[in-house]
């Protein structure tokens, strides 16, 4: 018996450290973006809060592509959104996309797995600026998909990212 519940302890043990390796570590600069709701990964409070060497360590991704608010093709580089809902361990149907101005707009859950947006944090190569629609910008990739041009997802395109509320 003895062998037994040391053998669950050491088990208990293991598990515990594999479930701890995939958890969200907190993060140890400014929170540049927070995702809550249906999170099961959060790292403060409720919440997975992610400061911006906590993005940059994710798959990164770029591309460059014409857009509304450019006068010229613009590259834009960071994670996936879908990337970022995963390290958040989120799950739902709808995310709202909150910026730093309190502009809020609904994106369906599908768009990140389908469409490849990503949490921008590089324009041509550097951080972006509150000023220059910084310093995150959920883009679309929209010279890559043809029906990606339109309003409907200019519309979902969140600069000033600050809040993903996942439903």
């Amino acid at each position: 018996m003895h062998r037994r519940r040391a053998c669950g302890l050491v088990l208990a043990s293991l598990l515990g450290a594999a479930g701890s390796a995939r958890a969200l570590a907190p993060p140890a600069g400014p929170v540049v973006l927070e995702v809550r709701g249906r999170v099961r990964t959060p790292n403060v409070e409720a919440a997975a809060c992610f400061d911006m060497a906590m993005l940059a360590g994710l798959p990164q991704v770029g591309f460059t592509t014409r857009t509304p608010w450019f006068a010229q093709p613009r590259h834009f580089s960071g994670p996936l959104l879908r990337d970022v809902l995963a390290a958040a361990g989120a799950q739902g149907t709808r995310l709202r996309l909150q910026a730093l101005n309190d502009y809020r707009v609904d994106m369906p859950w599908d768009d990140a797995q389908r469409h490849d947006p990503i949490v921008a944090r590089l324009l041509d190569g550097a951080p972006m600026a509150v000023r220059d629609k910084g310093p995150l910008f959920v883009i679309y990739p929209f010279d890559d998909r043809p029906e990606l041009r339109s309003a409907v997802y200019y519309n979902r395109s969140a600069w000033q990212l600050r809040l993903i509320d996942v439903a």
